[in-house]
C-alpha cells in the first residue's frame, strides 16, 4: 500500500489530540518523534515516577492512552493508518510507530470517539449520586476487549468492599513512604507550569511543605474509601499478562473505556493503590479472577464539569527524524 505524506500541519493536529490523554500525576511522559509518513510514540523517561512506579508501568499506559488518540484522531480525518507496538527490542523508549497510508477508509468506530477526546477529564470531586443505566457497562467491556485488556465491573457489594479495604491500605502504605510523599510533591505545580497537579500559585510551596512533611495517609484513606463505596461504577482494567506490550494494550483499552465513557455523560476517577503497591496486587487479582489487575476505575456523572489539565506546548514533545 502506497505511503502517505505527513505534513508537519497535519502531524501537529494530530498531536495535539494525542497529548490530551490522561497520565499519572499529569506526568505527560510521551514524545512524538515525525517523519515524512509516520509518527513514533517515545517513553519520555525524565518524566517517570521512580517511587510511584518502579518499573514505568503506568508511564507506558500513559503513553498507549496518548497513541489511542492519536489512532482517532487519524481516523476522524480518514487517514489509513498502520500500528506497530514496540517496534525495535533494542530501544525500549520506542514504544510504537504509527504509519500513514493512502487510503479512503479508517475504523468508524474510532472516529465517532474523536469529538469525546477534549471534553474527557479525570474528576476530582464526587459523582452524582445517580445510578448508570445497565446498558452502559457493557460497553465498557467491550471498548477494553476491543483493545486486548478486559474490564470487570465490581457490582456486588461485598466485592466493593473488598477494594474500598485494598485501596485505604494502599493509601496508608503510601503515605508512610517519605520518597512516595516527596516524589507526590514534586509534581505539584501552578497550573501556569503546564504539568503536574495543578494547585493554587500563591498555595503551592505550603502545599508541597505539607505534603512532603506530614503523613495524610488516614484522611486520604477514609476520603477513598468513600470514593470506592460510593461510585456508581468500580471496575478493575485489565490485561492477560503483564509486560510493555500489554501495558501499551491496557493504555489504549483504558483511553478507549474513558472515551466511551465521556460520550455517555460518565467521567472516571481512579484509586490505582492496589495495583501500586506490590503486596496487595495478587490480593486483587483474586477479587476480580483476573490475570493482571492494570487500574482501578470509579465511574459516575460529575456533579460540576471536571476542569482540563494543563498541557505542555508542543514544541517540547515534538522532535523531527534524522
Amino acid at each position: 500500500m502506497p505511503s502517505f505524506h505527513l505534513s508537519n500541519a497535519l502531524a501537529r493536529d494530530l498531536i495535539g489530540q494525542a497529548v490530551l490523554a490522561p497520565s499519572s500525576h499529569n506526568t505527560q511522559p510521551w514524545r512524538f518523534r515525525l517523519s515524512a509518513s509516520a509518527i513514533d510514540v517515545l517513553a519520555d523517561r525524565r518524566r517517570a515516577l521512580p517511587v510511584n512506579d518502579p518499573d514505568d508501568r503506568e508511564l507506558t499506559i500513559s503513553c498507549g492512552c496518548a497513541l489511542m488518540n492519536l489512532r482517532i484522531a487519524a481516523a476522524r480525518r480518514e487517514l489509513g493508518t498502520e500500528t506497530t507496538l514496540l517496534p525495535d527490542a533494542a530501544d525500549p523508549d520506542w514504544l510504537a510507530r504509527m504509519s500513514f497510508v493512502a487510503s479512503a477508509g479508517a475504523p468508524a468506530d474510532q472516529a465517532a470517539l474523536a469529538e469525546a477526546i477534549p471534553l474527557r477529564h479525570s474528576c476530582r470531586h464526587p459523582f452524582e449520586p445517580i445510578a448508570i443505566p445497565a446498558a452502559a457497562p457493557p460497553r465498557l467491556v467491550a471498548a477494553a476487549a476491543a483493545e486486548g485488556a478486559w474490564l470487570r465491573p465490581l457490582a456486588e457489594a461485598g466485592a466493593r468492599t473488598q477494594l474500598a479495604s485494598l485501596v485505604t491500605e494502599g493509601d496508608t502504605a503510601q503515605w508512610a513512604d517519605t520518597r512516595w510523599r516527596r516524589e507526590l510533591a514534586a509534581w505539584m505545580h501552578p497550573r501556569q507550569q503546564g504539568d503536574g497537579l495543578s494547585v493554587p500559585a500563591l498555595a503551592a510551596s505550603l502545599t508541597q511543605l505539607l505534603v512532603r512533611t506530614f503523613n495524610l495517609g488516614e484522611g486520604m484513606a477514609a476520603r477513598d474509601r468513600t470514593l470506592a463505596e460510593s461510585a456508581p461504577l468500580l471496575a478493575v482494567l485489565g490485561t492477560d499478562e503483564d509486560s510493555p506490550r500489554h501495558w501499551l494494550q491496557a493504555g489504549q483499552a483504558l483511553q478507549r473505556v474513558l472515551l466511551v465513557a465521556c460520550r455517555l455523560g460518565l467521567q472516571a476517577a481512579y484509586l490505582n493503590q492496589p495495583v501500586q503497591v506490590a503486596r496487595l496486587r495478587p490480593v486483587l487479582h483474586q477479587l476480580t479472577g483476573g490475570d493482571c489487575a492494570q487500574l482501578v476505575l470509579c465511574l459516575g456523572y460529575p456533579r460540576a464539569p471536571p476542569a482540563a489539565s494543563p498541557r505542555r506546548p508542543l514544541i517540547e514533545v515534538i522532535e523531527m527524524s534524522c
